[in-house]
């Protein structure tokens, strides 16, 4: 009590007399391990919110939390206290006092501020921390209603990775946010309780802060592309102390809460206060990024960007796309009606420069989103960027088996209803629905469920089947189901890419190439729910003849005209002999074996200086694909890779440097085999089949032999999940693909 006392004392008087507090008395009783989990938290919830410790304030936090448990306090205080606007104090009878903290009371005009509150909880208590201020707007109140003492904006922030609650312990902080209508000197009287009557008595659980609203300026934005055209793109911008404008806190769309940089038109504007910033501006990974500084003062002229390409895919016919992104739903958007609209994912789009966008409706928000589904690409599309609203089979129906992306539907939900109660529990018959529409469909996000221990590719270790990946694929690949016009066709078109470990994506792929099955790859993101970063992390180079079209777009990954990939690599016209990949029937007719000869054009582009934070992860942490993972030691070279029925056979280095260079193999072909050339893990080719005489392709007894084991792996998980009036059909679905692995496994060769 009587430390309590004292520093109530101290801050009563330098806060209430002087305004100010030089510091706040140390906390000296607690538990080192649980601070320093609390304190990690704090620092990610401070980046996350575009107000980042500095470089030597992190590391001094990270000296602290390493040191001996008795130094941990001392050194958590030291870092966070500076940053902390308000003190609170809960004594033992969970009385709420207040002080005021050594942060400057600094805000900005129209933008939201970040802080930190330090609480002394003697109490234990495990209640949420409340603010409360007559001169913050009630959310009752519109705009209209606003008077001159509701200036401010104030919330607690209490989501992930904070917890909603105090967690109990003597020491803590928790952030708090704060925005300014107004510019110029304004008074606020802020308070702070636990509960219904914990204020304390006195008027000491509330303090009154003259704060500095700094006046926003308006900055004027030419935006220009590499040949010197108006454009969208994505611009971070940091101030002097690397706090992060407009405050990501309370972002609204087409800015993303989740996101660091924002998307800017040419035509637009910034509001920033006077200040020295750093501006950053990229178009997604065929762009070379730009970095500007800005001075902010009265008239301030227009700030003039250019984007620069060091490769334009597109320039030669090969479109990108990402197959499957999301306006709404995951950790992002917790509420059906939560997410963006179409204007908000096109400009995304734009600004990462990805031409096709299938932005896919799922379960969460199905019932609110399926309102922009037309059948046609959206009507926000201006050529040469389109996007599309389709569906994601996710949260309902078949979804336990494997998720499944159905592209270019026209009826974007099965007759018998008008949710998504009534849709199938087998993938199968979802895919029959599709198909018969004349749909593109492929599992998404193929690894999960598919996860092995092993780096090992390809490998024959039956992995458990026990995810939402591309389980049930196993099965479905040996199905042919009736398309548009009665005819039969495969029933998957293309297995997704780039958005899971490529060991589990792949390995299942090279398994039933080997079968003689011939699904195609494409690459996505799953944005914002396996990656929120941006859209087009994951994507597809799709060559087509001419003008952009959607339906053809599609068309040329069911082909397997496309190569997937990062971005940051191209595997551009990849032919065997005459046969260039996705044409006609991407095969190669040979009378005897004999020697082949590969080519395609092939660039690549990494920094001089390698990225340690992504070398030194596993294959099984983001990012899954990137070419920084196959840099060559401390070289700028990456190996470029010749397939042939799941075997790197032949390889030669490429030096990243952005340039577009012409590569050659010679291969001896001893059988009917695939090829397809790679630079893992950033890019992958589909297939050229090359056919000796009549031989079906069948190399390996051991992959046919891992996908008959890989059915009744995939029925022992997938059975209970089968609705009765399904069963049956699943039952004999499954033992369809038994019976063909059997017939391949009699037919393939020993390896």
């Amino acid at each position: 009590m009587r430390h309590a006392f004292l520093w109530l004392v101290c801050h009563l008087t330098l806060g209430g007399l002087c305004g100010r507090a030089v510091d706040f008395p140390e906390v000296r009783v607690v538990e080192a391990q649980p601070l320093a989990a609390q304190a990690r938290r704090i620092a990610s919830a401070l980046e996350a919110l575009g107000t980042p410790l500095s470089a030597s304030e992190r590391e001094a936090l990270d000296t602290a939390l390493r040191g001996p448990d008795d130094a941990v306090a001392a050194g958590v205080q030291a870092v966070f206290d500076r940053h902390s606007l308000f003190g609170v104090n809960i004594n033992p009878e969970m009385r709420v006092k207040v002080a005021v903290g050594p942060a400057q009371p600094e805000l900005d005009e129209g933008g939201w501020r970040v802080f930190l509150v330090k609480v002394h909880n003697e109490s234990g208590t495990t209640a949420r921390l409340k603010l409360d201020s007559p001169n913050a707007r009630k959310l009752h109140e519109s705009p209209a209603e606003e008077v001159r003492d509701r200036w401010l904006a104030a919330e607690m922030f209490d989501q992930a990775p904070l917890t909603p609650a105090l967690s109990g312990l003597e020491l803590e902080y928790r952030v708090v946010q704060l925005y300014s209508r107004d510019a110029g000197r304004r008074e606020a009287k802020v308070s702070f309780n636990v509960g219904q009557g914990t204020q304390d008595l006195g008027f000491r659980n509330e303090v009154d802060l003259l704060f500095e609203c700094q006046p926003a300026i308006t900055v004027p934005l030419e935006i220009l592309d590499d040949r010197g055209e108006p454009t969208t793109a994505a611009l971070l911008v940091r101030d002097a102390r690397g706090r992060v404008y407009p405050s990501p806190a309370k972002r609204l769309a087409p800015d993303f809460f989740f996101h660091p940089q924002i998307y800017r038109s040419h035509g637009e504007s910034l509001r920033l206060p006077e200040g020295q910033y750093t501006v950053e501006l990229t178009r997604g990974p065929e762009s070379i990024l730009q970095q500007a500084s800005l001075s902010v003062t009265q008239g301030v002229g227009s700030l003039k960007l250019r984007a620069q390409r060091w490769i334009d895919p597109a320039a030669v016919g090969w479109w990108s796309g990402d197959h499957h992104i999301h306006a709404a739903g995951c950790a992002h958007y917790n509420k059906p009606t939560e997410g963006v609209h179409a204007p908000d994912m096109f400009r995304h789009c734009v600004g990462e420069d990805l031409k096709i966008g299938a932005n896919l409706t799922w379960g969460p928000c199905f019932d609110y989103q399926k309102q922009f589904f037309t059948g046609a690409i959206d009507k926000v599309s201006r050529y040469p960027y389109l996007l599309r609203y389709d569906v994601e089979v996710s949260g309902f129906g078949s979804h336990r088996s494997g998720h499944l992306c159905l592209l270019r539907l026209r009826e974007q939900m099965p007759p018998g209803g008008t949710s998504m109660s009534h849709w199938p529990t087998l993938c199968l018959n979802t895919l029959r629905w599709a198909k018969k529409q004349g749909a593109l469909c492929g599992p998404a996000h193929s690894g999960w469920g598919l996860q092995v221990e092993t780096s090992e590719l390809p490998n024959y270790v039956v992995p458990p089947f026990d995810g939402i990946g591309a389980n049930e694929y196993i099965v479905d690949v040996t199905h042919v189901v009736p398309g548009p016009d009665g005819r039969l066709v495969p029933a998957v078109d293309f297995l997704s890419t780039v958005d899971t470990p490529y060991v589990w994506e792949l390995n299942i792929w090279y398994h039933t190439l080997n079968c003689g099955y011939r699904t195609r790859i494409s690459g996505e993101t799953d944005f914002p729910c396996i990656y929120g970063e941006r859209v087009g992390l994951g994507r597809s180079y799709v060559q087509l003849d001419g003008r952009l079209d959607y339906d053809d777009w599609c068309e040329g990954i069911r082909a397997g005209r496309n190569y997937v990939g990062d971005g940051r690599s191209h595997l551009i016209d990849f032919a065997v002999e005459q046969v260039r990949m996705g044409r006609g029937a991407s095969e190669l007719r040979l009378g005897s074996v004999g020697e082949v000869r590969v080519t395609a054009q092939v660039a690549a582009r990494l920094d001089e200086t390698p990225d340690e934070a992504v070398r030194r992860r596993s294959y099984s942490e983001q990012p899954y694909w990137h070419l920084e993972r196959a840099r060559l030691g401390q070289t700028r070279e990456v190996p470029v890779e010749l397939v042939v029925n799941g075997r790197a056979v032949a390889r030669q280095n490429l030096v990243a440097d952005g340039v577009l260079r012409p590569i050659e193999f010679m291969v001896p072909i001893e059988r009917s085999s695939w090829v397809a050339m790679r630079i893992l893990p950033s890019s992958h080719t589909n297939p050229v089949w090359v056919m000796v005489g009549d031989q079906p392709v069948r190399p390996s007894r051991r992959s046919a032999q891992w996908c008959l084991d890989g059915v009744d792996r995939c029925w022992s998980q997938k059975e209970r999940l089968i609705a009765p009036a399904e069963l049956e059909e699943a039952r004999a679905a499954y033992e369809h693909a038994r019976v063909a692995y059997r017939r391949i496994l009699a037919e393939s060769l020993a390896d």
